[in-house]
C-alpha cells in the first residue's frame, strides 16, 4: 500500500459512521460514478470560493447524500484553516473519504483540470493579441447563472451550522470583522476556536486518556504522507532548479509561486496583491492593466480564484523564453505553476483529512472546532455579500467610514440585464429544479445576447 493512502479500516470506519447517519451505504458508491460527480462539479464551478462551495454542497450533500450536513461543514471549517484553495481541498477531502487516495486525487485533479485547460487556452490567446470578447462575453452570464446557488448555501450553511445564539453571534461577529474591518482571515478563525473552546464547560481537562488509542499508530502514518507529498512537491522544483539554473524563468516561477502557495490563507484575494506586487514591479512578467485582466479572467472560468497564477506564469515565461519557443515556455511555467500550487494542497489535506472526524471526539477541541465553523458562516456569507455586489453592479468601489471600509455600488451602474439572468436561474433551479449545468449554459447564452445588444 502507498504510505500516503487512506487505510481500509480508515475508510470503512468513516462510512460506517456515515450509514449510521443518512442511511446510505458508501461502499456501494463506483468510484467511476463519482469522478462524473466531481466532473460536473469542475465544469460548473464558477464565480469564486463561494460559488464553488455552494456547488459542492448541492451535489455532496443535497443530491447525493455523500455527506451529512455536520459532516459537511467539519471539513469546510478545516479546509479553511489551511493555505491554498478551500474548495479544491474541500472536494478532494469528498473524494478521499469515499475512495481513499484515489478518490481525494480524481476529486482534485477533476476539479482543477477544467480551470487549467481553459486559462491555458485563454493565456494562449491573449498573449498572441487574439481576440477573446466572444470569450468574455460567453462568461457574462454564468456568473449571476450562479448567484442564487452561492445564496442558498450561504442560508443553509448558517441554519445548519451556527446553531444556537453563541454560534450565531460568532458567526455575526467574524461577517463584520471581515466585511467591515478587513481582519485578517486567520485571526477571525483563531478567535472562532478560543470563543469556541472556552464555552464548552462540560468537558474535562485534555489528558493523554482522553484521546482515542488509534491515534497514537496514526501519527507514523501521517508523517510518511507528509514526507512522501513534500517528495512529490519539490522533487521537480529541485530538478528544474539543477537542470536550467537558479536564474531561469521557469525556476523563480516554480520557487515563488511554491512560497505563495503556503501563504494564501483565506483565499486567493488575500494573496494577491503580493503576487501582483511581485509578478509587475520585482520580475516584470507582466503590467499592472495586464494582472487585472488575468483577474478577471480567472473570476469569469471554472475552478479556483487562484489560477490567475497560471496566466501571470505564462506571460511571464512567454516573454522570457530564452531559447526555448515561446508558446512552449508559457506552456511549461502554466503546468510548474499550477503543480506547485496545487501540490501542497493535496499534502495538506492528505495529511490532515484522518484527523478531522477523531477532533470531533475530543469535548474543548470538538467545541473549538465549532467555534471556527460559525466563524466560517460568517465568512462565507462575506464571500456571498462580495459576490452578490460585484455581480450585479459594474461598478464597486471600497469606502473608508472611519476605521470601516466598505464595497459601495455605485447604484447607477446596476445591471438589469444580469439581475433578471439571475432571477430566471433562480426559478429554473428552484422552482422546475432543472440542471445546474443546463442552467449555467443557459445564463452563458444569455450572456453573449445581452453583450450583442449592449445592455451589458
Amino acid at each position: 500500500m502507498l504510505p500516503f493512502a487512506i487505510t481500509g479500516d480508515q475508510r470503512l470506519r468513516l462510512q460506517r459512521e456515515d450509514l449510521n447517519a443518512r442511511g446510505r451505504d458508501l461502499t456501494a458508491v463506483p468510484l467511476r460514478d463519482a469522478a462524473r460527480a466531481y466532473g460536473r462539479i469542475a465544469a460548473s464551478s464558477f464565480g469564486g470560493p463561494a460559488a464553488q462551495i455552494a456547488v459542492i454542497h448541492r451535489v455532496v450533500v443535497e443530491e447525493k447524500r455523500w455527506l451529512d450536513e455536520p459532516a459537511f461543514v467539519r471539513a469546510l471549517s478545516f479546509c479553511m484553516l489551511l493555505p491554498g484553495p478551500e474548495a479544491q481541498q474541500l472536494v478532494t477531502y469528498v473524494g478521499w473519504r469515499l475512495h481513499g487516495l484515489r478518490g481525494g486525487l480524481a476529486a482534485g485533479l477533476l476539479f482543477v483540470a477544467p480551470g487549467f485547460a481553459t486559462m491555458l487556452l485563454l493565456s494562449i490567446l491573449y498573449a498572441t493579441a487574439a481576440d477573446v470578447s466572444f470569450v468574455a462575453a460567453l462568461f457574462v452570464g454564468l456568473k449571476p447563472a450562479v448567484l442564487p446557488v452561492v445564496l442558498e448555501a450561504v442560508v443553509r450553511l448558517k441554519r445548519r451550522a451556527a446553531g444556537g445564539l453563541l454560534g450565531t453571534m460568532i458567526a455575526a461577529m467574524a461577517f463584520v470583522a471581515i466585511f467591515a474591518f478587513h481582519v485578517p482571515f486567520p485571526l477571525i478563525v483563531l478567535g472562532g476556536a478560543l470563543a469556541g473552546f472556552l464555552a464548552e464547560r462540560r468537558a474535562t481537562p485534555l489528558t493523554p486518556s482522553d484521546v482515542p488509542a488509534e491515534v497514537t499508530g496514526e501519527w507514523q502514518r501521517t508523517l510518511r504522507v507528509a514526507g512522501a507529498w513534500l517528495l512529490i512537491w519539490l522533487v521537480p522544483v529541485a530538478f528544474i532548479v539543477l537542470v536550467l539554473g537558479r536564474d531561469h524563468v521557469l525556476a523563480t516561477q516554480a520557487a515563488f509561486f511554491s512560497k505563495v502557495a503556503v501563504v494564501t490563507f483565506g483565499g486567493a484575494y488575500a494573496v494577491l496583491a503580493y503576487v501582483a506586487q511581485q509578478a509587475v514591479d520585482v520580475f516584470g512578467w507582466l503590467t499592472p492593466g495586464e494582472m487585472l485582466d488575468g483577474l478577471g479572467l480567472a473570476e469569469t472560468t471554472p475552478g479556483p480564484l487562484i489560477m490567475v497564477v497560471q496566466f501571470v506564469a505564462f506571460l511571464g515565461a512567454f516573454r522570457q523564453a530564452g531559447s526555448l519557443d515561446p508558446i512552449l515556455a508559457g506552456i511549461l511555467g502554466s503546468l510548474v505553476t499550477v503543480w506547485v500550487t496545487f501540490a501542497p494542497s493535496f499534502l495538506f489535506i492528505l495529511v490532515g483529512a484522518p484527523w478531522i472526524e477523531r477532533i470531533t471526539r475530543i469535548h474543548r477541541l470538538a467545541a473549538a472546532l465549532a467555534g471556527v465553523t460559525a466563524a466560517v458562516v460568517g465568512v462565507v456569507l462575506n464571500l456571498g455579500v462580495w459576490f452578490a455586489v460585484h455581480t450585479l453592479f459594474a461598478n464597486v468601489s471600497d469606502r473608508s467610514f472611519g476605521r470601516m471600509s466598505l464595497p459601495v455600488p455605485d447604484p447607477s451602474s446596476f445591471q438589469p440585464a444580469v439581475a433578471l439572468i439571475a432571477i430566471a436561474a433562480a426559478i429554473a433551479l428552484f422552482r422546475f429544479r432543472i440542471s445546474l449545468l443546463w442552467v449555467l449554459a443557459g445564463g452563458a447564452a444569455l450572456g453573449v445576447v445581452a453583450r450583442a445588444l449592449g445592455v451589458v
